[in-house]
């Protein structure tokens, strides 16, 4: 009866010891250029996420992974969800006066990854 009881009982203990999944997907977002935004609104806002912003805009640079396609709404989708990740855990947003957005649908195209920070 015990080696019974041991054979019934020893599997549900290793199922308990193994952690669960964590499920990101449900919650991942990046930050993206608003397509409605002026050309010259989306340009201040890339020049302010690559400079005092703080962003990783050197993937975004000539013969770099996310240089291509090259345009201001792609670089600038690039830098603010650059900032957005490094930064939304201590107060950042993507706002951007009104210059971004966030998404749920992973961005990254190509060789070119855009960062999700959990």
């Amino acid at each position: 009866m015990a080696t019974f009881m041991l054979k019934l009982v020893l599997p549900l203990l290793f199922l308990f010891m193994i952690p669960p999944k964590t499920a990101y997907a449900e919650f991942e977002q990046w930050c993206v250029a608003d397509e409605q935004t002026t050309e010259s609104e989306l340009q201040a806002a890339l020049d302010w996420a690559c400079g005092k912003g703080g962003a990783d805009c050197s993937k975004i640079q000539v013969n770099q992974p996310c240089y291509l396609p090259n345009t201001l709404k792609d670089h600038a989708s690039y830098a603010f969800n650059s900032y957005y990740q490094k930064f939304k855990h201590s107060g950042g947003s993507c706002y951007f006066r009104g210059a971004a957005i966030t998404t749920e649908v992973d961005p990254s195209h190509g060789s070119c990854h855009y960062d999700f920070i959990p």
